[in-house]
Parts: C-alpha cells; sequence; structure tokens
C-alpha cells in the first residue's frame, strides 16, 4: 500500500499536485480540508463547530478530524493506497496517522514537502479568495495561518525527517515542473523501500497458498506464473493457445513466454512493499533473468524461502488435490506428478545453490495446518526481512 502525505503551507499547492498523483498511482484522496469543508456546506454538528475555528485562521481539533479520517480509511481498506493533503500538521496528527494506517496494517510511505515563500503564497491566496470566494482567504487570516504552520509543523518535519520519509521539493514552476519533482522522489522512494521474496518447495509443498497469505497480509503483490498461464489459457489469447498443451502436461514453458507474462505483471503495480515470487524462477536461466528484471527497477531478490515438505507428503497432496475441484490438469496422473517432481528435483538445485551462497536462502516446514505454517512463515519472513530494512 502506497501512503503519501503532502505537506506545505497554505497555497503551496498541495490539491493541484494531488488530483496529478492521484491518476499516476491510483490512490485515495484524502483532503482533510474538503472533507471539513463538505461537512460545513452540510451544516453538520461537526461543520459548524469546526466552521468557527477555521475562520479563526486556526487548526481544527484532532477529534474533529479523527471522525473524518476513521470513517474514510474503513471504507475504502481496500484501496491501493492513499493520498493525505493537508494531514498531519502537528506531531500529534503524526502519531495519530500511524495508528490509524496500523489498523490497515500499512504505514506512510513518505511525506512530500512543497516549498515556495511566503510572497508568492499570500499573492496565490489571495488571487483564490477572488475566484473561489474562501471566508479564509483573507489577508489577516492568511497571516494568522502561517503563524499556525510555522509554529506546529516543524516537529512533523522534524519527525519524518529522523525517519528518512521526508523530503522538500521546490514548489515554483508549472504544474507539469513540480509533478516532475514529486513523482522522481515518489518512484525514487518505493523503489529503494521495496523487497522481493521468491518462494520456492516442491509441487504440492503450498507455495501458492502461503504466498498469498503472507502477501495480502504485508502488502506484498503475489505473481504466480502458474495463475499467469492460466488467466492466458482462460482468455484463449495467442499465448494460452500456444502453451494450453504445455501446461496440461506439466512441460515447462519457453522462458520468453514467461517473461513477457511476468513483466507485464510488475509494470502495471505501483506503491506495494515488493514482489512474492511463486513458479519463477524455477533453473538457473530464470535466476538470472529475473535478477535482470528486478534490476531494471533498481531492487533485487532480498530473500528466498525453501518450503520444506517431504516428496511423500507432496506426492499425497497433489493426489488428494487430484480429486477436487481445486486439481489441475497436470495433477491427475500418477505419471505427470512424477515427472514435475522430478524436473523440480534435477533443475531446483542449481537455484537453491545460487542464493545459498548470497545468504539469501533460509527453508522453512511447510508441515501442518495452512494456519500452523503461515504462522511459522510470517515469523522466520519478517525476521529476515527486517535485518535489511524494516518491514
Amino acid at each position: 500500500m502506497l501512503n503519501i502525505a503532502f505537506f506545505g503551507p497554505p497555497g503551496s499547492g498541495k490539491g493541484t499536485q494531488s488530483k496529478l498523483l492521484l491518476e499516476k498511482y491510483e490512490l485515495e484522496y484524502i483532503s482533510t480540508g474538503e472533507m471539513l469543508r463538505d461537512q460545513i456546506f452540510r451544516q453538520t454538528s461537526l461543520g459548524v463547530t469546526a466552521k468557527d475555528v477555521i475562520e479563526k485562521g486556526q487548526l481544527v481539533p484532532d477529534e474533529l478530524v479523527v471522525q473524518l479520517l476513521e470513517d474514510h480509511l474503513s471504507t475504502n481498506s481496500d484501496a491501493n493506497g492513499f493520498l493525505f493533503d493537508g494531514f498531519p500538521r502537528t506531531l500529534v496528527q503524526a502519531y495519530i496517522l500511524e495508528g490509524l494506517l496500523l489498523k490497515l496494517n500499512a504505514s506512510l510511505t513518505c511525506m512530500i514537502s512543497l516549498d515556495v515563500h511566503q510572497k508568492e503564497l499570500t499573492r496565490r491566496l489571495l488571487e483564490r479568495a477572488t475566484i473561489q470566494g474562501r471566508s479564509d482567504d483573507i489577508e489577516h487570516v492568511i497571516m494568522e495561518r502561517f503563524k499556525e504552520y510555522a509554529s506546529k509543523t516543524v516537529p512533523v518535519v522534524e519527525f519524518y525527517e529522523s525517519r528518512g520519509m521526508y523530503f522538500s521539493i521546490d514548489g515554483l514552476g508549472t504544474t507539469q515542473e513540480v509533478f516532475e519533482r514529486v513523482e522522481n522522489v515518489i518512484d525514487s522512494v518505493v523503489k529503494e523501500s521495496s523487497q522481493n521474496v521468491v518462494l520456492i518447495g516442491r509441487p504440492g509443498s503450498g507455495k501458492g497458498t502461503q504466498g498469498e497469505i503472507f502477501a495480502q497480509k504485508h502488502n506484498f503483490h503475489y505473481i504466480s506464473t502458474g495463475e499467469l498461464l492460466l488467466s492466458e489459457i482462460s482468455g484463449t489469447t495467442d499465448i494460452g493457445k500456444n502453451i494450453k498443451t504445455l501446461y496440461e502436461s506439466g512441460t515447462s514453458v519457453a522462458d520468453e513466454t514467461i517473461i513477457k507474462m511476468v513483466e507485464t505483471e510488475m509494470s502495471r503495480i505501483h506503491g506495494n512493499r515488493g514482489f512474492i515470487f511463486k513458479g519463477f524462477p524455477r533453473t538457473l536461466v530464470q535466476t538470472y533473468i529475473l535478477e535482470g528484471m528486478l534490476r531494471r527497477l533498481n531492487t533485487s531478490v532480498s530473500l528466498v524461502v525453501y518450503l520444506d515438505v517431504p516428496m511423500l507428503e507432496c506426492f499425497k497432496r497433489l493426489s488428494r488435490r487430484s480429486q477436487t475441484s481445486d486439481a489441475r490438469p497436470y495433477d491427475k496422473s500418477t505419471d505427470l506428478i512424477i515427472g514435475r517432481m522430478e524436473e523440480f528435483e534435477t533443475k531446483i538445485n542449481a537455484v537453491v545453490k545460487y542464493f545459498k551462497k548470497q545468504n539469501k536462502l533460509v527453508r522453512v516446514s511447510g508441515i501442518g495446518t495452512p494456519e500452523e505454517v503461515a504462522a511459522r512463515l510470517d515469523e522466520i519472513l519478517v525476521r529476515s526481512l527486517k535485518k535489511t530494512r524494516r518491514l
């Protein structure tokens, strides 16, 4: 989940830049100012209280702001992320935001401040008052808002600076010029903070189940080459028609096809913690391919987890699955299952050796209920990833 806060004095252009970023990163927009103005327009009890405070140039009490934010976040918990315009403005609000996002198993990605000198800010606000007729954009109120901003927001800057999450951007120039500066910062932060996990293990070891559980809990994007192949086949695309026979026989699909599908999937994702790959890489060649693909994004494989389940147990699981609606075409005969096992054992050793040499390989027992394995995997993954970067 990509969560960005825009910071800056009144008139710095946070709203304008927010609209551009919403389109690129597909975020849910949260402007405490707009939310409050809506309450005032509808003359709700909260709006009546807020109106008197705003017209004096003061900050609205945190209790009122929290009510609005909590409702909005909870009703949009499945969003790709949030773009906060005008919040947090105080150190207390910074801690409030952490608590609110924690409920979504998320955190703030970065805070961006648009830096514009006071003379230009005053000009912009007075011009806005003429166009929009906003009662809070008159000169003595503007000066009061600047004082409030200066006295209460410095601790917020220090709070996020100390965590390496604060970025000051020159807010002067055309809208597009400022936007390019902002998106460059966001893209670099996302690349630096991303972590990528590879799940390997015998067919039937539970990689798919566990990968989806961890990805959803920790905001990773789950990429399964098997599911991508199924999507192509069910959609009767040209790729799907060419690979259907190979897929149903359990035979490996050409690397060129896999690369195309994985690259397409990776290119459409913004703002997650990173990727969890299941079913890729399966060979040393594919390992080099994946490293190259990630290097283009200025990132790399962070951790490889070998989900360890004995071959006989995997065979039993696949045999049981073949009798259910979840059966894959390559589960439906003993020969096909054995063939997949043999292919895995033949090719995976080189992959294991490669990542073990880089100290990126951990083994986790896949024996137990899905819930037991998920708890075990979560503990080991979180601990291992924290060694390189805070999850």
